[in-house]
């Protein structure tokens, strides 16, 4: 029972730091090469499409497990801690949850990006 509660408490601190991130991005007080991985760690986590679709076995959900959390580890590191403290806080009051339009562009333009270089070199085959 503990561990479920753990997981729990796991789980909120990530869509904290998630949206605290996203605010981090917008951010005058952090650093530029922190407010690019902030909002792409935050644009990623709040996409509505993964990189690696859920259905895939193991890796669908690795992004979930591995990948945003490393990220989320990483951004936090990079963003000043006093600074980083006070966007938490003003993450845990935010009621509204930031829009994952901007993940959602970049996933898409990723998949796109694929499938142009798939069918690029298969063309080059026949």
């Amino acid at each position: 029972m503990q561990l479920i509660s753990q997981a729990k408490t796991w789980a909120k601190s990530l869509k904290r730091d998630i949206v605290a991130l996203w605010l981090a991005a917008r951010d005058a007080r952090v650093p530029w090469y922190a407010k690019a991985v902030a909002g792409a760690v935050a644009a990623y986590a709040l996409s509505p499409i993964d990189l690696i679709p859920d259905f895939i076995p193991v890796l669908g959900y690795l992004d979930d497990l591995v990948i945003v959390p490393l990220g989320i580890l990483l951004a936090t590191r990079l963003v000043p801690a006093e600074v980083m403290r006070e966007l938490r806080a003003e993450a845990a009051r935010r009621i509204e949850r930031p829009s994952g339009r901007g993940g959602l562009i970049f996933i898409l333009a990723v998949w796109l990006t694929c499938i142009i270089f798939l069918a690029l070199a298969l063309r080059k085959l026949a």
